[in-house]
């Protein structure tokens, strides 16, 4: 059977809440969650080149709903394997670039299966990216700035989140991420 889109949503959030919130892994989620400035989108493409043009939708969309700041565009279908994924990403960012959307857009990625160039694949630090689905995050430039100016020191952020993580153990870490399978639909 089909997980629905707004089951696939729920799941996001739910990933959201309890992992990216609640364990600090991006200082500037809690206040987007709080505010609803958060979209999701679940794109069920089975093909790299809709994916790229609900993308690029995506980006027009936000350009005409200046109240919402970022958008997480999510591939249930799409991008089972990490390294066809990281394909989907480069044609992503050359995508932006050629559209005019350098500085203006900038994309966060996740997926279940992420692992950082130089980690091993069960490496605790890979779950700042993993996620319940293989997504995009699309990030206003202007609000990361702002962000960025509020918070201070961002280069800290990595460092945090991986001995965080890796004191937290990929076990713990993994349980954390299925659990998002199970929320509870908020209506």
């Amino acid at each position: 059977m089909q997980v629905t889109d707004s089951t696939i949503i729920e799941q996001t959030l739910a990933w959201v809440r309890s992992f990216i919130v609640e364990h600090n892994i991006c200082p500037f989620a809690k206040r987007e969650l709080e505010n609803g400035s958060i979209r999701v989108e679940v794109v069920r493409s089975k093909k790299m080149e809709v994916a790229l043009e609900e993308l690029v939708a995506e980006i027009e969309w936000l350009n005409e709903h200046p109240e919402t700041d970022t958008t997480l565009l999510v591939f249930p279908t799409l991008f089972k394997n990490f390294d066809h994924y990281l394909d989907y990403v480069e044609f992503a960012e050359s995508l932006l670039e050629e559209q005019g959307y350098d500085g203006i857009y900038q994309l966060a990625t996740f997926h279940p299966d992420y692992c950082f160039a130089d980690a091993e694949p069960e490496d605790a630090s890979n779950y700042t990216n993993r996620s319940p689905y293989a997504m995009v995050h699309l990030l206003r430039e202007a609000s990361v700035e702002k962000a960025i100016a509020f918070y201070g020191d961002t280069a800290l952020i990595p460092e945090r989140n991986i001995a965080l993580l890796t004191a937290m153990g990929s076990t713990a870490a993994e349980a954390t991420l299925q659990r998002c399978f199970n929320a509870p639909l908020h209506k």
